[in-house]
């Protein structure tokens, strides 16, 4: 008689359960991955090769825990730096330069401004260079810079008015503070190059049928000051469009703003383009009124959208790309071994991993400010607990018919 079926039994029941008790154990695990027994049936082999066709196995035997790399679900939370992976791929993590891959997406910053997780890995994907572009050579360390946004020297103002046609020509020379020696007048924020707000203040007078020119006023910080000159003048034609320049040359005109010596800024010139005012019988109108520059901005939050790229907001109202996290993928997911803390290395079985931006090939999409619950379906687990526990019984049941048939041959006189 022969108790290794019952053994292997006992032993492959044994590791179900061992199995099952892990997956619930984790079933509130961010980004875990429910294991599954898989077994093989084993026979003996004879001298002469493997036995007939009547050959009985002698038991069964683990072939692998697989681990089913399906979908969790999405859950919200309150986190912005939480990121979930809705599909394939794995977060790539280095601590201290080991790679290891994971799902779990709870991540935090780091005194030194890295995105680690709770065991200390830090998140790896593209920096920015110098220049705001992303280098999307070999993935490094992601590093949130918490630095002031640079202020921009503002270059350009783009106006497009309309000027009322029909209004009479003013003859008196131009005063800023006299309402009477202009028609209309607009304004609009400019920056110096250390990033002081200026007011710069444009004034329209018609000067005869069709023309108009265009006066200026600066506040360089100190004061509101009158410019010496006019910026331009713009001669429309019957139609109410701009005739000089001619189109298609932009109705454009540049003059150089000095701010007061206290600043401590240059001087800097400054492009007002009024392509597209027109002059029609109509009150005067501000139809578009926008300047390319800003003041410096302090990190105020940042988010990452579905391809993984990081964007800073500012309180300067801008924003800014910091990075953008990558994801990897296996051929053979099942291949990596897993090190706990819900991280996986590489392994010969795995492949080597395939690392891309997140929504490109078969990497899935990031859900910033969402974890992946674990993939644990409870119900199912405690249904495959039943059976496990009845298999185990069974196989203990024909250990002890056994026993009682060996007893029986040993008490025979």
């Amino acid at each position: 008689m022969s108790f290794q079926q019952g053994l292997s039994g006992l032993n492959a029941a044994s590791k179900t359960l061992e199995s099952i008790g892990n997956n619930i154990a984790n079933a509130n695990t961010v980004g875990f991955k429910a294991g599954q027994v898989q077994f093989a049936d084993v026979y003996a082999n004879s001298l002469s090769g493997a036995g007939g066709g009547g050959a009985t196995g002698i038991g069964t035997k683990v072939s692998q825990v697989a681990q089913q790399f399906t979908q969790g679900n999405i859950t919200a939370s309150a986190n912005p730096l939480d990121i979930a992976i809705n599909g394939g791929g794995f977060f790539r993590m280095s601590n201290n330069g080991a790679i290891s891959y994971a799902r779990n997406g709870q991540f935090q910053l780091s005194k030194d401004g890295f995105i680690t997780n709770a065991s200390g890995a830090r998140l790896t994907g593209f920096a920015v260079d110098a220049n705001g572009r992303l280098a999307t050579g070999a993935p490094v360390e992601l590093q949130i810079s918490n630095a002031d946004l640079t202020p921009k020297t503002t270059t350009g103002v783009q106006s497009q008015l309309n000027l009322d046609s029909t209004k009479t020509a003013i003859a008196a020379a131009f005063n800023k503070d006299l309402p009477a020696t202009y028609h209309n007048a607009t304004s609009v924020n400019v920056y110096d190059g250390l990033g002081n707000a200026h007011t710069l203040q444009t004034f329209y007078v018609k000067t005869g049928p069709n023309a108009w020119t265009v006066y200026g006023a600066f506040d360089d910080g100190v004061a509101v000051q009158q410019l010496a000159a006019p910026i331009g003048n713009i001669t429309f034609n019957g139609s109410g469009a701009i005739a000089t320049p001619a189109p298609p040359a932009p109705a454009a005109f540049t003059v150089t703003l000095t701010p007061a010596a206290s600043t401590g800024a240059a001087a800097f010139p400054v492009t007002l383009d009024l392509s597209g005012t027109t002059q029609f019988g109509s009150a005067f109108s501000v139809n578009t009124l926008t300047q390319d520059g800003y003041t410096s901005g302090r990190l105020s939050g940042f988010n990452t959208d579905g391809n993984g790229i990081i964007t800073g907001r500012y309180t300067n109202g801008k924003t800014a790309v910091l990075g953008q996290v990558v994801l990897a993928n296996f051929t053979n997911p099942n291949g990596l071994q897993p090190l706990g803390n819900n991280a996986w290395a590489e392994s010969a079985a795995s492949g080597q991993p395939l690392v891309s931006t997140p929504n490109s090939g078969n990497l899935g999409v990031l859900q910033s400010s969402a974890v992946e619950d674990s993939n644990t379906d409870l119900t199912a687990e405690l249904v495959t607990m039943i059976t496990a526990q009845r298999v185990y019984q069974a196989n203990a049941q024909t250990i002890k018919t056994q026993d009682q048939i060996l007893q029986t041959l040993v008490n025979l006189k």
